[in-house]
C-alpha cells in the first residue's frame, strides 16, 4: 500500500518472525490452525516442540521435490474452482487501538459461459483509509502471494532449508525455511517458514513476508508480516482459506510525505470453494486421486 501525499505508503503483507504476533482466527475449521489467543511465548497453543532431527525414510531434498510436485498439481486444481474472496484492510489508532480507517472488498471468483475466469465485486463500501492507500502491489499480493504456493516451477528461485518436524494441532508436519536466492528487479518473493503435511505433502501453513519492500523516499511501498492457513477441500486439496497480517510500518517520509509509523491489520478470507470443471487427472504414487474424497451420488432416474 502507498500513502497519499503528506501521508505514508504501505503494502499489505507482514514479516512474521513468529506466530505469536497473531490474534485468534475466527473458526476452528482450519485443520492447521492453533488457537493462538491462548498462546504464550514459551508454549504457543497447538504447536508442539520443533524436532530438528533428520526425517526418516526420505531426505529433506526428496520431501521438497515431493511437496513441490503436489503444489504444482493443486495450484492448477485451484484454478478450476470458484470461490469468494473477502478482504479487509484497517489502519489502527495508537491512541485507542481501534480502526481509524478501513478498506473492504468482497469478490466472487467465477467463470463465464466460455469458461473464462472472471471476478465480480459483490460488496465494496466506501474506502475510509486516510493514512495509507492501496497500491497495485497490494492487490497482487492479495491475489497471488498471500495464498502462497511453492511449486516445482518455483523451486529454482528459492533457497529452502529443512528445519525439523513439528505437530500443529492434529497434523504432523515438516517445517522448512524459504527465501529468494536472488531478488530480480520488479519481482516479489516469499521469505519465511513453510509447514508441510507429512501425509499429503502439501503446504498447510505459511508464516513470513513478501519481499522486497520499496524504501525509496517518496515511493515507499512497505509490507507487513502475514500468516496464511490452509484447509482441506473435497478431501484432497489443501487450499488457502484465511490470512492474517498485522504490524507497524515505518515510513521515513520526504518529498511531500510525512515520517510516521502506521499500524496495519489485514484479513483475507477465501470461502465457498466449489469445483467448476476438471481439466486433468491427478496421479500420485500410482493412484488416481482426481475424485478421491468426493461424495459418490447416484443420479435420479429419468422421468
Amino acid at each position: 500500500m502507498k500513502q497519499p501525499v503528506t501521508h505514508a505508503v504501505l503494502s499489505a503483507s507482514l514479516l512474521a518472525l513468529s506466530l505469536l504476533t497473531l490474534s485468534a482466527h475466527p473458526s476452528t475449521a482450519f485443520a492447521a490452525v492453533a488457537n493462538s489467543a491462548t498462546a504464550t511465548a514459551d508454549d504457543p497453543a497447538g504447536f508442539g516442540p520443533l524436532d530438528p532431527t533428520p526425517p526418516t525414510g526420505l531426505t529433506p531434498q526428496e520431501i521438497i521435490q515431493k511437496f513441490a510436485a503436489r503444489e504444482s498439481v493443486f495450484n492448477l486444481a485451484r484454478q478450476n474452482y470458484i470461490f469468494r474472496q473477502a478482504v479487509k484492510v484497517q489502519t489502527i489508532s495508537d491512541d485507542t487501538n481501534r480502526p481509524d480507517g478501513e478498506y473492504q472488498q468482497v469478490t466472487d471468483i467465477t467463470f463465464n459461459r466460455e469458461g473464462k475466469r472472471e471476478e465480480h465485486v459483490v460488496f465494496a463500501p466506501q474506502n475510509t483509509l486516510e493514512r495509507v492507500m492501496m497500491s497495485p502491489a497490494d492487490m497482487q499480493d492479495i491475489e497471488h502471494r498471500l495464498p502462497f504456493v511453492l511449486t516445482t516451477e518455483d523451486l529454482p528461485q528459492y533457497d529452502i532449508t529443512y528445519l525439523g518436524r513439528q505437530k500443529v494441532d492434529e497434523l504432523d508436519t515438516y517445517v522448512f525455511s524459504a527465501g529468494p536466492k536472488v531478488i530480480e528487479k520488479n519481482k516479489r518473493y516469499f521469505q519465511g517458514k513453510v509447514w508441510v503435511d507429512q501425509q499429503d505433502f502439501q503446504i498447510v501453513l505459511v508464516n513470513g513476508k513478501n519481499v522486497p519492500d520499496d524504501k525509496r523516499k517518496g515511493h515507499e511501498d512497505l509490507s507487513p508480516p502475514f500468516t496464511t492457513y490452509y484447509e482441506q477441500v473435497d478431501g484432497k486439496y489443501w487450499f488457502p482459506t484465511y490470512t492474517k497480517a498485522e504490524g507497524n510500518l515505518h515510513f521515513a517520509g520526504g518529498e511531500g510525505y510525512l515520517a510516521q509509523d502506521v499500524h496495519l491489520r489485514t484479513v483475507v478470507k477465501y470461502t465457498d470453494y466449489k469445483q467448476f470443471r476438471a481439466t486433468s487427472r491427478i496421479i500420485y504414487n500410482g493412484e488416481d486421486i482426481t475424485n478421491k474424497g468426493e461424495k459418490q451420488t447416484t443420479p435420479p432416474p429419468p422421468k
